[in-house]
């Protein structure tokens, strides 16, 4: 499917774009192959590691060729718009209506600096998104209490050891009671990213850094990551949940693996992880994907804490993402009385590194507490708040 969406939009380039360009054909033609090579970068991915998401060049190459291979698919979006425009002026003008040169010209540089853009925007080291989240029934000792949100790291030849010392040392600034990760650290095997993921080791909050798997981590060896990023310091909540205590008051952290797992035979089964944790306790869960949302609020989860949509890249478009995943795809949502907060991202896979309108963040969560009565966990079934 992705090779068709990709022949289509070279299709488009080929004969709505270039070939009505008052150039000559050997130009036209080198224009043509420059472009087919960029389309295919997601094959040259895949010979260099084996993997389409795990582009072994060098990073500068991986750069150009997120920018060149995100400016050509801008830029068929761009005179796919031109075109519908000379569909609507037919009836106008009474006739064919067609575009001079120097409008596609103007197309392409709009879509080579927006992409030069949105690679810089992917690239860059995160800046801080603070929020406030009203938990009801969060104890007087928890109000106030922060985590930071890392997800979708992607760590690889794009996203290397020197960017994630940066994230570690501005995350580490926070001074956060907790970190969670929620999956997606890595792009690639452990021998080509163990370097680059060892500043993670770094990694300091008072009640620890708690990692769940996303679904990039079964493409790379499920197994070997998770036993590595418990090497690391890096604590596993995968189907299981823990106590927090402040002064003898509860606060519930649950993790569940993601459903990439169901292609392995395991089963994600909510209930039987929050099995045992204590009744009218208000409950925090990781799960990278944010899709089964509604499941955890009918558990009576106060706070679930997703990822994986990378607030779907480019404002706009991101509503596909969001069709893909339940209709969640960036930010704040109440879910039956459940707040579920979808991060963008740290950062994303290499694949196709642009964003515009949909900026990566470091996110500082601030519990607070609420008054009234609210979902809250009470035997698995949704019951009232703790006042």
């Amino acid at each position: 499917m992705p090779q068709l969406i990709f022949g289509l939009i070279y299709l488009l380039f080929l004969t709505r774009f270039l070939w009505p360009l008052q150039l000559l054909l050997p130009i036209k033609i080198v224009v043509a192959a420059l472009a087919l090579v960029a389309l295919q970068f997601h094959r040259w991915s895949e010979l260099s590691s084996g993997s389409i998401f795990s582009p072994e060049f060098p990073r500068p190459v991986v750069a150009l060729f997120n920018w060149a291979f995100g400016a050509i698919v801008l830029l068929a979006l761009l005179q796919l718009a031109l075109d519908v425009g000379l569909l609507v002026a037919i009836p106008i003008h009474g006739g064919l209506v067609s575009a001079p040169d120097g409008v596609r010209y103007g197309l392409a540089a709009l879509a080579a600096v927006a992409a030069a853009i949105g690679v810089q925007q992917a690239m860059r080291i995160p800046p801080l998104r603070d929020i406030e989240v009203a938990i009801r029934g969060l104890p007087r000792q928890f109000d106030g209490y922060t985590i930071l949100q890392l997800t979708d790291l992607h760590i690889s030849r794009l996203f290397p050891a020197s960017w994630a010392r940066a994230v570690v040392a501005r995350s580490n600034k926070l001074g956060v009671d907790l970190i969670a990760i929620t999956g997606d650290l890595i792009d690639g095997t452990l021998d080509a990213r163990r370097a680059d993921i060892a500043p993670l080791r770094d990694l300091t909050a008072t009640d620890g850094v708690h990692v769940i798997s996303g679904n990039h981590e079964y493409i790379f060896g499920y197994g070997t990551w998770m036993a590595h990023f418990a090497a690391l310091g890096l604590r596993s909540l995968e189907n299981r949940h823990i106590v927090l205590d402040r002064d003898g008051s509860q606060l519930v952290l649950a993790g569940i693996t993601d459903r990439a797992s169901r292609r392995t035979g395991h089963v994600r089964d909510l209930a039987a992880v929050l099995a045992g944790a204590p009744d009218g306790v208000a409950v925090i869960l990781l799960d990278h994907q944010p899709s089964d949302a509604r499941h955890a609020a009918g558990l009576g989860v106060a706070l679930q804490l997703s990822g994986h949509t990378h607030g779907g890249l480019i404002l706009g478009i991101d509503r596909l993402a969001a069709r893909a995943n339940a209709g969640y795809v960036s930010g704040r949502y109440d879910v039956d009385g459940m707040t579920l907060y979808v991060n963008n991202g740290t950062a994303l896979w290499p694949g196709f590194a642009l964003r515009l309108g949909r900026p990566s963040e470091l996110t500082r969560i601030t519990l607070r507490q609420a008054t009234g009565k609210g979902p809250c966990r009470d035997a698995g079934r949704t019951g009232q708040g703790v006042p």
